[in-house]
């Protein structure tokens, strides 16, 4: 008699990485054992990977917890990742929770899983990260228009505020020639850019000597790979070399998503970061001259502690004076463990959200003045799979989000187009040349 295949669905919240080692994770599961579902139909397991980066990012994923306990209460509920690295008591203490599994851990989820009889208490398993712990290559396929390709992991840089050498533990990378491989099987299944991500992109090559400008380079000579996009990387580690490599090869995109987290110099004394203003803005002036339609983003952070009203001042009028084409704003929350979580001079919950209501505002005007500055002008998109409003829409390689109406046809093609319209709402349309 045949047994009946268990159906398992998957739940990823945070950033890139996640959902590259997600999908990663759900190719483990044995074919003619498991069947994968979406999240909102019922399934036997239920697995949640999790993000620590914030206090509304932990929020989020108790909710995600408690929503798929209370949508399936037979269901076994496994949850992995960050969150579960740094505090899984917590997540080990919702009722109805069955598995929590560490960083390291999540990947032999499956072993975990040959048994889901006995639910009579949560078994926990995150061991301590260590200088030893291994690189587990990940990239997502099958999922989305692009896929994600893990080439990093973990943090050496200890900025005040972060979690992430807590959850990732040190800077790792495998090995070019292996990176290479994993991208011809994306490239072979038909997938058109590949996102590189990392916990830290830019610090590819400490384990393996080799260097990030090299592994683009080899990616570009790779038959079958057609883009390639940078998913960020920190100021102190794009070279001029690197931005040289993106202008003169077309393969690479022109979008360069930066981590600034402040404008003012003290409070990145504070944060521990590896810079000041001025070196943060040499980039996008360089990036600017050599590729005069890059698409330029940067991560800010609001309300760190220590962050007076004349700071925020100076960061604002910073940002403004840049060429930058977005802003990425976060309000700053203090992490356990973290030197941050003790620093003084608290900023008020009212005050942050007024600066990052300033930020955000600031951060639109920039996005229409950079799409306006592309209107007319000849590029290509990645139109994505998804109907929206009767509009089908994808990424131009400078990361503007273009609107055409639906066609079938265009999904997950390139297709060469002219920047068109902007609409009242902001929506950049374009016509198919």
């Amino acid at each position: 008699m045949e047994t009946r295949k268990r159906k398992v669905a998957f739940h990823t919240l945070g950033c890139k990485l996640n959902f590259a080692e997600t999908s990663a994770i759900s190719r483990l599961f044995p074919e003619d054992q498991y069947e994968r579902v979406q999240a909102n139909t019922r399934a036997d397991i239920y697995i949640i990977n999790t993000c620590s980066v914030t206090d509304s990012a932990e929020r989020k994923c108790r909710q995600a917890v408690r929503k798929f306990v209370g949508m399936a209460p037979d269901a076994y509920i496994a949850v992995v990742g960050c969150y579960t690295q740094i505090r899984p008591q917590e997540l080990s203490a919702i009722p109805g929770v069955d598995l929590v599994l560490g960083s390291n851990e999540k990947f032999s989820l499956t072993d975990y899983l040959s048994d889901t009889t006995g639910r009579f208490q949560t078994r926990v398993h995150s061991g301590e990260l260590s200088d030893n712990d291994v690189f587990h290559p990940s990239f997502s396929i099958g999922d989305r228009t692009r896929s994600f390709l893990k080439v990093q992991d973990g943090c050496d840089f200890g900025c005040s505020y972060c979690t992430v050498p807590l959850a990732r533990g040190r800077s790792r990378n495998p090995e070019i020639r292996s990176l290479v491989a994993d991208a011809r099987k994306i490239a072979a299944s038909g997938v058109k850019e590949i996102v590189l991500t990392g916990v830290n992109t830019g610090d590819f090559g400490k384990s393996t000597g080799e260097s990030f400008t090299s592994l683009l380079s080899e990616l570009t000579a790779t038959t079958g790979i057609e883009r390639l996009r940078i998913s960020s990387i920190e100021p102190n580690l794009l070279t001029d070399e690197l931005i040289d490599l993106t202008a003169h090869n077309k393969k690479i995109m022109p979008h360069f998503h930066i981590p600034l987290q402040s404008g003012s110099d003290k409070i990145l004394r504070l944060m521990g970061r590896r810079y000041v203003s001025g070196d943060f803005a040499g980039r996008v002036e360089r990036i600017r001259k050599i590729i005069p339609f890059a698409g330029i983003g940067a991560d800010v952070i609001v309300g760190f502690p220590g962050e007076t009203a004349p700071d925020f001042e100076e960061t604002y009028l910073f940002l403004r004076s840049l060429p930058l084409s977005y802003l990425h704003v976060f309000s700053f929350s203090a992490r356990p463990g973290t030197r941050a979580e003790k620093l003084p001079g608290r900023v008020s919950d009212s005050e942050k959200t007024r600066r990052s209501r300033l930020l955000i505002s600031l951060s639109k005007t920039k996005q229409l003045e950079f799409n306006r500055m592309n209107l007319g002008r000849t590029t290509e998109v990645l139109f994505e799979q998804v109907k929206s409003d009767g509009m089908i829409s994808g990424f131009t390689p400078n990361y503007i989000r273009a609107w055409h109406p639906w066609k079938s046809a265009l999904a997950g093609s390139v297709k060469q187009v002219r920047l068109k319209e902007i609409t009242v709402t902001g929506k950049v349309i374009v016509e198919i040349i």
